[in-house]
């Protein structure tokens, strides 16, 4: 039986007759059976081979036939399927069984040597056993593909032939005494146990299926996703060894090359990923923890345990993974550990986004408005705390799989070196303290980094918001400086910054260098007679390299779970801050039915063709429904005895409230500004924090629109206290819009009504808006989109609010951004027809008091009290005091809507303004399309294929931008610095192989003359010249990394110094044509990635790119047949490289961009919660939120699976050149005689090749997305700036000038841009020192281009401006505009304080600013803040209503005693009474300037001096007011009688 026997020395019978399956030797002892069949050992070996060949008959025709046919009839996604039970199971036994019979062949094929005839019997049985291995699991997957398991009745018996027959072949193997100390035993042994198993899983595969042997088989459909043919992410779907290896990935990366990535291409998360499951897991866990715990619920423990409950075994498994690879890892070259490293990777995401969302929506308002816990903490939450928490679970089976690795190495260096090995281990780990410090101070600088950088993107922000403004008023300079002084302080921190990086990168190249270097010395000259071969010190040198990564690791993986700790903290402080109060949790959604309830009920219409006049007089004529509020149920809201309050603590903001607001009627809330109109509303709503009192809902606004019915005389007080409100549509003061189009916005996720929908539009005026947008109402705006003015954003927020089909409409100040036109239709055409007669509870909050006739109900607040409640009616008769002051303030006639008016508007304004916008900035895409210069306008085709080039090319020219940015010094010296490092690298490596083979040829020299008293070989000249160049090396890497990181710095200041320069000085043109959104981003997002990211992967790849050239070098010289075998590597690692760029490009971008909705969805939550809330819409927008986690999950999950798939590939191609390494140096030393100790080096090197080559094709994407940043800001660097250069020196203008306000205006034509039409055309007029001017006229007219061009902020192409005796074109820009006055008509507030909002530059005294603020009637406002002019003004004046925002820039204006003054619109958000004051004032206080007021409402200008009439440009009418009245004809007279 035994080899020998066999192979019994016999004449070997000629060359013809050597290959026999039994082997052919003359005595033939092979065929001799008289001791039974069994115990001939060729009989059983060709029985071995009965099984396999069965197998193979059977299998191929049905594999060729049966799904050659069928493939594309197969239901299922063809490339993936069901799993059978036991799947993973049975491919890890196939692996296995086909590594232990590639063993058997091998032993065969070596058994086989010793005699001279071939015996195929030895190895032929493994082979075709091999075969079948693979046929086997073939045939599997095929048939669970096509999902027929009772073809698995093949293998079924295959198993369990093959086991029978390796069964008695052990059993033989045993009788004849063949044991443990032979391979072929234990290898037949592992078969039959194998074979077993398979059997095992086999018949499991049965037993749960039920296919054979039972009467009802078990269906089983495909897993749901794969039905679904949206789902593209196929990881838990498909076979093993599509899972390890990312077969599946191919196809998708191959079509990424063809066509970009985009959300379709990707698909659907699969449901066991999707948001929606992870969050009801990790909630339950929650919920779990807080019943275990109710004393304690919400600290950050809990936190921890509801996260490990919910996700703690793909955890555990993954570390698992990770601790086998790192073992794995230890055993050097022949174990590619990429697979199981791969696999044990797993994609991990795990986001509490969707927690946070939830609790974000029962935030209480009081939190947010008092500053508690501003929108940006919320996003900061969600952007970068639940990103820390992912990070930590992606690390964090580091944490305990390094230990493991740090002390598996240490072992292994003690085993080859002995006690030196302990004293390099020992540099190793005293040094990771120093590490870990370091790692320390670097995550303290990026966060005081990232502090200043936020200050100083808020400064930029305010900056680029308030450009207008502060060109207007020559400030750029003071908030340049401003945004300066925060760079600086930012780049201080950046400094340091820098400098932990290099110090880091330092100690990672330098740590392994001394290490080496102290344990060789010491090796070498301590341990005389210590074995010092190149096999010791190469493999040495291998383990130094592994141990540093964990310790370096080990820092960050530290620092990743201290930040994950106080994430977790922050997270639980959230999740347990106030909610809003209970009985306002959201209903189910209404039902439909009971949208429709209320619309056929008729309503006489209110006559409006009767003069007001009357109205107001004999309003008893009115056909009103009589109010008896007596009724019990004729309220809609009733308040009894309210106290509200913003803050638990403070005072109530709201006392003593008792109110009723009528069922179906319209009920208006007036009083002056600040008195509480809108908190009453927000109270009803539940937003405010209710000290004492009752709300309660009149049940047909909330239950029966869930549709019941509960009559009021059943219900208790409290039950009608708690009773659910329904939806209500709310339309807040600052109107509040979502990132989506305009239609969208409007019907804001109801059905769409076409008929509703146009009646909306239509009363609210916006066809002419749409018409100009450039997609209709299909534009987006908001955030990202256009930006609206705020009256066309009132408009639509306004018809949103029409749009609903709720009960109850809720109007907060819904006029005060619009004019008398668009306020009269809209308060005809909507609130009073839409509305009112749909029987509809409206309630609405107002300045205009005209419209006060029309109310049912009215309700007077004054100073957080409710003055007086009623009709007007009842207030006529108690009240007349209050009735006189209404009707004094309400001086225009509410004029006939039928009459064709002449009045001019400001929505006209804002739509030119729009259309200017729209039309420049397609004007400026077709001029800039960016980095496509080099596509060549040719077929479509041609184009495509173009692109398609670009795609796939890196941005050289971007790189070299970013060099040259780095001047003239730094460039050499960062080029050679690499380079010699890089050389004196490998001098060390090739010093110690020489030093090794010079010593081990020395000892055997010794060895050879067997004389003891030889002298011992001299290790000193050796460790002297490894000394000198271990430490030039350690130098070197300082000098580098301190190089690449001093180069970063120098380029990332330079760059945003260039780029705020320019853009302050741009023309105001630019920032109406550029979206404020493109170029905040440059400063933040492009900026940061200068700063921090590009000099950090600049290093990585330069590092990694010089140690594969070096490395390949070094094995090329050691070995030259390895340069044959490099060139087909090197091909494939090319096309693969190039392939992954494109597609790791694209889902990178994909990535960024699917995150900014998500983050953008928090901000548009967090501030519209009142609207959301009031709408009962929280449901839809976290459905929402859900679909934006999901979009951004499923592009992260494919960016980790594709560089997985990187990683692979690139650990196979190195397992090719380490295999390839090996066998030609093992080649080269048996033939050539090369040297064991350069051997050692060519295999050390090869080692490192597959992970460098990984590092070099990552480090190349991420270059080529990160040089995009480069590319951006060199895009906006081409601005032109605005000449601020003037003809005259200072020295020639007069200190004071202008000191009298005279104004020549000489055939002056201006226009926007010099490729659009003139808005001017040849105006002439003169203006006396003194005089006040009204200029009116209808939008369009041209009026607030007359007020820009004294500024010089269009385009003067014709014609001049004399101020004083002097041509203004000939001034300095700063001069000019800094000695002119002007109030805009959108206020502008900064954040800061009331000092700098009126005097930046610092000129006033404080006696000044208070005249100032009293002249604006804000002295007692300011008076009562904490700290007076030193009061805080938050971001763009939030904690001031929009009314008093307007009087602070009238302050401002007041406070630079200019002699010449312009009001452009200034009065438009204020209310009548403050209005009429400011008239005033500015009559008396300005007695001795010159004043050019733009009229918003014709009554103010009546007392000017001087009116301008204008039109399209141009001067029609031009006198004193009295003269143009008294012409029948004149346009200022019909504008006077509209406005009456």
């Amino acid at each position: 039986m035994c080899a020998e026997a066999e192979a019994a020395p016999g004449s070997a019978q000629g060359p013809a007759m050597a290959l026999a399956f039994c082997g052919d030797e003359g005595n033939s002892t092979a065929y001799n059976v008289d001791h039974g069949v069994l115990n001939n050992g060729c009989f059983v070996d060709a029985l071995n081979v009965v099984p396999h060949v069965f197998l193979l008959f059977i299998t191929f025709p049905i594999l060729f036939i049966g799904w050659g046919s069928q493939s594309s009839k197969v239901h299922i996604h063809h490339s993936t399927w069901l799993h059978f039970p036991g799947h993973n199971l049975r491919w890890i036994l196939t692996f296995i069984l086909l590594f232990v019979l590639v063993c058997e062949i091998a032993e065969g094929i070596v058994s086989d040597g010793v005699s001279e005839s071939r015996h195929l019997h030895l190895y032929m049985p493994a082979g075709m056993a091999f075969l079948a291995a693979i046929t086997s699991v073939v045939y599997y997957h095929n048939i669970e593909t096509s999902n027929f398991p009772k073809l698995l009745i093949a293998l079924l018996f295959y198993w369990t032939l093959a086991f029978i027959t390796k069964t008695i072949k052990f059993v033989k193997f045993c009788d004849n005494g063949v044991g443990f100390s032979q391979l072929r035993f234990c290898l037949t042994g592992l078969l039959v146990v194998l074979y077993g198993m398979l059997l095992a899983v086999e018949i499991n595969v049965i037993r749960v299926r039920r296919y054979v042997f039972f009467k009802t088989p078990k269906e089983v459909k495909p897993p749901e996703d794969l039905q679904d043919l949206g789902v593209r992410f196929l990881q838990p779907f498909v076979n093993l060894l599509s899972k390890g290896t990312y077969w599946w990935m191919n196809t998708f990366i191959k079509t990424a090359h063809k066509k970009p990535i985009d959300l379709k291409t990707i698909g659907k998360l699969p449901i066991a990923m999707r948001a929606l499951t992870n969050y009801i897991r990790l909630n339950e866990a929650f919920e779990a923890q807080k019943n275990k715990r109710p004393s304690s619920p919400q600290g950050s423990g809990s936190i921890w345990r509801a996260l490990c409950c919910a996700f703690g075994r793909p955890l555990l498994l993954s570390s698992t993974f990770r601790i086998l690879a790192d073992l794995l890892g230890f055993t050097g070259p022949l174990c590619i550990s990429g697979i199981v490293h791969n696999v044990g990777k797993g994609n991990n995401t795990i986001r509490p986004q969707t927690k946070i969302y939830n609790k974000i929506m029962q935030l209480s308002t009081s939190n947010m408005s008092m500053g508690e816990m501003t929108a940006g903490q919320i996003c900061n939450l969600v952007a970068i705390d639940t990103n820390q928490l992912m990070w930590f679970f992606f690390l964090c089976p580091n944490l305990w799989a390094m230990p493991v690795q740090i002390i598996v190495g240490v072992l292994l260096l003690y085993y080859l070196l002995g006690i030196s090995a302990l004293i390099g281990a020992a540099v190793i780990i005293v040094l990771a303290p120093v590490q870990y410090f370091v790692a320390t101070k670097l995550s303290q600088a990026q966060r005081s980094t990232l502090e200043y950088s936020n200050e100083r993107l808020k400064k930029t922000n305010e900056m680029l918001r308030g450009i207008k403004l502060l060109k207007l008023y020559a400030w750029e300079h003071i908030f340049h400086s401003s945004v300066e002084e925060t760079r600086q302080k930012e780049m201080t921190s950046l400094k340091s910054f820098a400098l932990y990086t290099s110090i880091s990168i330092f100690m990672n190249a330098a740590i392994p260098i001394a290490a080496v270097l102290i344990t060789f010395v010491v090796h070498a000259h301590l341990t005389r007679k210590a074995d010092f071969s190149p096999s010791v010190a190469f493999a040495s040198i291998s383990l130094f390299h592994i141990l540093v990564s964990p310790l370096f690791l080990l820092s960050s993986v530290v620092r990743s779970t201290v930040k994950a700790l106080v994430s977790v903290q922050k997270l639980s402080e959230f999740l347990s801050s106030d909610e809003i109060e209970e009985h306002d949790k959201c209903p189910e959604l209404r039902s439909a039915d009971a949208q429709s309830k209320y619309q056929a009920v008729p309503l006489k219409v209110v006559n409006r063709k009767r003069p007001a006049r009357e109205d107001w007089n004999n309003y008893t004529t009115h056909t009103r429904r009589p109010i008896h509020i007596t009724e019990a149920d004729d309220f809609c809201v009733k308040i009894t005895n309210g106290f509200f309050t913003w803050t638990p603590e403070g005072p109530p903001a709201l006392s003593n409230i008792d109110i009723r607001i009528p069922q179906g009627q319209l009920t208006m809330i007036v009083g002056q500004v600040g008195c509480g109109k809108s908190s009453l509303l927000l109270a009803i709503l539940g937003e405010m924090q209710k000290i004492s009192g009752t709300v309660s809902w009149s049940s047909c606004t909330s239950d029966s629109e869930m549709g019941e019915d509960i009559s009021p005389e059943k219900e208790s007080p409290v039950e009608m206290e708690f009773r659910k409100r329904g939806s209500v549509a709310y339309a807040s003061q600052k109107p509040w819009l979502l990132n989506a189009t305009v239609e969208e916005n409007i019907t804001f996720e109801s059905s769409f009504n076409k008929q509703r929908y146009k009646a909306v539009i239509d009363a609210c005026s916006l066809q002419p808006d749409i018409d100009i947008l450039p997609h209709g109402d299909q534009t987006q705006i908001g955030e990202r989109g256009i930006n609206l003015s705020g009256g066309q954003r009132q408009r639509i927020s306004v018809a949103r609010a029409l749009y609903q089909q709720t009960n109850v409409v809720f109007l907060d100040d819904p006029f005060s951004a619009l004019d008398i036109h668009l306020s009269d239709h809209l308060m005809q055409e909507g609130i009073l027809k839409m509305l009112r007669e749909d029987k509809r509870t409206v309630v609405l909050v107002t300045h205009k008091l005209q419209y006060l006739p029309h109310a049912d109900w009215i309700i007077a607040m004054k100073d957080g009290y409710i003055q007086r409640e009623g009709t007007l009616k009842d207030i006529q008769k108690s009240e007349t005091e209050l009735f006189e002051h209404w009707k004094t303030l309400m001086n225009r006639q509410d004029q006939e809507l039928e009459k064709e008016t002449t009045i001019e508007t400001k929505t006209v304004l804002e739509r030119t303004n729009l259309r200017r916008t729209m039309y420049s900035r397609e004007a400026l895409l077709k001029d800039d399309e960016e980095d496509e210069e080099e596509a060549t306008e040719s077929d479509d085709e041609d184009n495509l294929s173009s692109v398609l080039h670009q795609r796939a090319k890196m941005p050289w020219r971007a790189c070299g931008k970013y060099l040259s940015a780095a001047g003239i010094l730094l460039l050499p010296l960062l080029v050679l610095s690499q380079l010699l490092k890089h050389t004196v690298m490998v001098a060390i490596d090739y010093c110690l192989a020489r030093w090794t083979s010079d010593a081990i040829s020395g000892k055997m020299e010794g060895e050879l003359k067997n004389c003891s008293h030889c002298e011992v070989f001299n290790h000193s000249p050796y460790s002297k010249i490894f000394s000198i160049l271990c430490c030039l090396g350690i130098v070197l890497c300082l000098v580098t990394s301190i190089a690449v990181e001093w180069t970063g710095l120098k380029v990332t200041k330079k760059l945003h110094a260039s780029l705020l320069n320019k853009i302050i000085l741009a023309p105001m043109r630019f920032f109406e044509t550029t979206p404020l959104g493109s170029i905040l981003n440059r400063f933040s997002a492009d900026c940061n990635t200068i700063d921090q990211h590009i000099p950090a992967t600049l290093e990585c790849l330069s590092r990694s790119t010089l140690l594969c050239v070096s490395a390949l070098a070094v094995i090329s010289y050691v070995t030259p047949m390895f340069l044959i075998a490099l060139v087909p590597l090197a091909i494939m690692c090319y096309f693969i490289q190039k392939y992954f760029r494109v597609a790791s490009r694209d889902l990178q971008q994909l990535d960024d961009s699917t995150q900014l909705p998500l983050l953008s969805h928090f901000s548009e939550t967090v501030e519209g919660l009142t609207t959301i809330r009031a709408f009962r819409y929280e449901a839809k927008f976290r459905q929402k939120l859900l679909e934006y986690t999901d979009s951004n999950n499923i592009a992260s999950l494919f960016l980790t699976a594709a560089n997985r798939w990187l990683e692979v590939r690139m650990e196979y191609i190195g397992a090719c050149v380490v295999l390839i390494a090996a066998v030609t140096s093992i080649t080269s030393c048996l033939y050539s005689k090369l040297s064991s100790g350069l051997v050692g080096l060519g295999l050390t090197y090869a080692l490192m090749v597959s992970n460098y080559l990984n590092w070099m094709v990552r480090n190349l994407a991420d270059m080529e997305i990160q040089l995009g940043a480069v590319k951006r800001i060199h895009g906006l660097l081409k601005t032109e700036a605005e000449n601020y250069e003037g003809l005259l020196s200072s020295s020639q203008i007069p200190q004071n000038w202008p000191d009298r306000g005279e104004i020549q205006i000489q055939n002056l034509s201006v226009r926007y841009d010099s490729n659009l039409k003139p808005v001017l055309k040849h105006v002439n007029a003169h203006i006396s020192p003194g005089q006040k001017i009204g200029i009116c006229g209808r939008t369009g007219s041209g009026k607030s281009s007359f007020s820009l061009a004294f500024f010089r902020m269009v385009d003067t192409f014709e014609g001049r401006i004399i101020i004083d005796g002097i041509d203004i074109a000939k001034l300095p820009l700063q001069t000019l505009r800094s000695r002119l006055s002007i109030i805009l008509q959108d206020p502008i507030l900064f954040s800061g304080t009331i000092r700098f909002n009126l005097d930046p530059e610092k000129k006033c005294t404080d006696s000044m600013l208070w005249e100032a603020l009293e002249i604006a009637q804000l002295k007692h406002v300011v008076k009562a803040l904490p700290g007076g002019l030193d009061a805080i003004v938050t971001e763009g004046g939030e904690n001031f209503s929009q009314g008093q925002r307007q009087l602070f820039c009238l302050a401002r204006a007041f406070v630079r005693k200019t002699s010449i003054f312009i009001m452009d619109e200034a009065t438009a958000s204020i209310d009548m009474a403050t209005e009429n004051i400011l008239q005033k004032v500015v009559m008396t206080a300005f007695a001795d300037r010159t004043v050019v007021t733009i009229a918003h409402r014709v009554h103010t200008i009546l007392n000017a001096d001087l009116v301008i009439v204008m039109k399209r440009g141009l001067i029609l009418e031009y006198d004193k007011p009295e003269v143009l009245l008294e012409q029948e004809d004149s346009v200022f007279a019909s504008f006077v009688q509209a406005d009456k």
